[in-house]
């Protein structure tokens, strides 16, 4: 048993004890979340679902990606197509029906895939401050996508000092039987004025080994090299700028599955990169009603290249899509007397599409240039308006806003020359709450939707998972109505949640067998706006200080979806699932006994029963249990998890390989 390890990290924390980290800050009443409202807002007094996910409590579980990290929170469920993917499941929905956020920007671009994607696994979590996941709204706030829900991501905070400060950090984490080496390395200097930090990511990911039977699940391994950079300037005492790159980029990273289940001797991601690069203006007014203003640009691009060749072929098939994303927006923020508060501005992202492929044939080294998965040279703007309102009196509080989002979409396709599309949606929310004794925060909400028909909808041609794609240029946006009643409850050592909620769903574009034509010897499909339904569920979470040292944690969530227009179950709902844990924190020491439940899922869709990375008659309940240590002394920390301590065979609902089997993983870190 071999197991990879050693070094340092630098925890961007005081010299606070590692071992309180491991109280779950849900508990702190004024913890503040940013994603519900665009500005900082008690948590416990939001009228939304949101849950907040701290750096410190990824480094005490020692998590790999963030799809995985964000598989501990609740009401989340991910699926992994592959080891190198990670598709959050917000209230029943995925892929492009969620939104992605990183420090407020749009991640989502034109090509974001329809059904699980590996979007999210391309943020590199040792960059990260927190990740915010609010579910089950979003599109008045951010615009297009946000059906099911938002997750952000925020980068490191930065802070100004006295004097002149420089630290610093290197990172080194391991797992048995190779399937971990990680190295990272970090630098930090402050002043008055300013304050830059950055790091370095090395990760070579070895293929995952299964549980009991499972074994070695080969190909699954690939390896990463991420950097990123931060500065803060203070240009006044009201204005500061912010500056920042992220750069992510994964190498040969396999599709398993294909290869295990559809002939393939290759199938893989190569590469898989993204880029971002933005600088954020702010400036506190806190003259009249007029408090800040904020000016954001930002530059993305991202590259998908995938590989490709069956068994028995000597056909190799190279596909390449990038996509480049010029971003801005202007957001302002008014006070009017004690209680109304208004946040509203203006967004604009312009994608630029180019969409490759050749076909080479090995045996004579002849290459042929064909159409790539979408049209080269395509356009998509999105232009929006927004204005979010809050009025606060005492007990009652009451939130609205609107978002009126057009686009524009220009695609250049052979056979029919220009094809331009100009969608538009106007969507609303409304919330009340009422904040019972101090103590309690009971609430209703209705959010409107909606998710423009993007590139991947509109114009894919080729194989997409078990299909053969063709386009479609009617397609309309989708739409949606949620209905939510929440409680949030903390008194004394005790905080618990609970929601209910229906999600009406309408013009759901999915995908449509055209009659029994086949294509390259796969059913042939076409996207239609053909689909109404409803996704409903039930989400309790909770946290209990049982002593000082002692604490629990504990979330189950429930969702039933049901697609009325073929009197069949949605596709992807995940079955009942939740996570336990108990803390223990005896001063400079932390142990967590954690487990991980999912119930049987044998309500399947059609697509479902035809997906291939479900088993007959569904995916199978289980359970896995997990310990976590670890210990702080001066600037040296230590953690090790032991994962799937019984090493269970089981498989997250819809994904395409088996869950880790029994398996250790340890880090050792300093900090200077």
């Amino acid at each position: 048993m071999r197991v990879f390890l050693i070094l340092i990290s630098w925890i961007f924390i005081q010299d606070s004890l590692i071992a309180q980290a491991m109280v779950d800050s849900s508990f702190t009443l004024e913890e503040l979340v940013v994603t519900a409202q665009r500005r900082a807002k008690p948590r416990l007094a939001s009228p939304e679902a949101i849950e907040v996910l701290y750096q410190k409590h990824l480094q005490s579980r020692q998590m790999r990606t963030a799809p995985e990290a964000i598989a501990l929170m609740p009401g989340v469920y991910v699926q992994k197509t592959n080891h190198g993917g990670g598709s959050p499941i917000l209230r029943g929905l995925t892929g492009n029906q969620i939104l992605l956020l990183m420090d407020g920007i749009r991640l989502n671009n034109a090509t974001y895939r329809y059904g699980p994607n590996q979007y999210f696994n391309t943020i590199d979590l040792f960059s990260l401050e927190k990740i915010e996941v609010l579910r089950g709204t979003g599109s008045v706030q951010y615009g297009s996508d946000a059906l099911g829900g938002v997750v952000q991501a925020f980068s490191r905070e930065l802070s100004f000092s006295e004097k002149p400060a420089l630290g610093g950090a290197l990172h080194f984490r391991g797992a048995t039987q190779g399937m971990e080496e990680t190295v990272r390395a970090e630098l930090h200097h402050s002043t008055k004025r300013t304050a830059i930090g950055g790091g370095l990511s090395w990760r070579n990911f070895g293929d995952l080994v299964g549980g009991q039977s499972t074994g070695r699940q080969t190909p699954s391994g690939y390896r990463e090299f991420d950097l990123d950079f931060k500065g803060r300037i203070a240009l006044s005492k009201s204005t500061t700028l912010t500056l920042l790159h992220q750069s992510v980029r994964q190498n040969k990273v396999p599709v398993f599955h294909k290869i295990q289940l559809e002939n393939f001797a290759v199938n893989q991601f190569d590469p898989q990169r993204r880029n971002l690069t933005y600088g954020r203006l702010e400036h506190s007014i806190n003259k009249g009603f007029w408090r800040s203003v904020s000016l954001t640009g930002s530059y993305q691009s991202s590259e998908e290249g995938r590989i490709s060749r069956k068994f028995g072929s000597s056909l190799l098939r190279l596909e390449k899509d990038q996509v480049q994303t010029l971003g801005a927006n202007v957001q302002i923020t008014n006070t009017f007397g004690k209680s109304w508060t208004s946040n509203s501005g203006v967004e604009i992202y312009q994608d630029l599409i180019g969409s490759t492929r050749s076909d080479t044939d090995l045996a004579t080294g002849q290459s042929t240039a064909k159409r790539g998965l979408y049209p080269n040279h395509s356009r998509m703007l999105n232009l929006a308006v927004f204005s979010l309102q809050e009025w606060d009196f005492n007990r009652w509080y009451f939130n609205a806003g609107l978002r009126w989002n057009t686009f524009k979409i220009q695609v250049q396709e052979e056979a029919i020359g220009l094809a331009q599309l100009s969608p538009s949606a106007l969507v609303g929310n409304v919330a009340v709450s009422y904040k019972i004794g101090g103590q309690a925060n009971l609430f209703c909400s209705v959010n409107t939707g909606f998710r423009a028909p993007n590139m991947d909808d509109l114009s894919s041609l080729g194989i997409v998972d078990f299909r053969f794609e063709t386009p479609n240029y009617a397609l309309r946006p989708e739409r949606s109505t949620q209905f939510q009643i929440g409680y949030k409850w903390k008194k004394n050592r005790l905080l618990w949640e609970a929601y209910l909620y229906r999600n009406e769903l309408r013009n759901l574009i999915t995908r449509i067998r055209q009659d029994t034509q086949t294509v390259q010897g796969y059913p042939l499909y076409q996207k239609e706006n053909s689909v109404e339904g409803y996704i409903q569920g039930i989400e309790t979470n909770g946290t209990y200080a049982i002593t000082q040292y002692w604490s629990a944690q504990g979330s189950i969530t429930y969702t039933r979806g049901q697609n009325v227009s073929e009197h069949e179950p949605m596709r992807r709902i995940p079955p009942v699932f939740g996570r336990f844990a108990l803390n223990y924190t005896p001063k400079n020491w932390s142990f967590e006994v954690e487990l991980l439940a999912s119930g049987k899922q044998d309500r399947l869709a059609k697509g479902d029963i035809e997906d291939n990375r479900i088993p007959i008659g569904g995916t199978p309940g289980w359970q896995v249990l997990n310990l976590h240590a670890g210990c702080a002394w001066r600037l040296l920390n230590f953690r090790i998890s032991t994962l799937n301590l019984f090493n269970k065979d089981y498989r997250t609902h819809g994904s395409g390989l088996n869950g880790v089997g029994r398996s250790l993983f340890v880090t050792v870190g300093a900090r200077f």
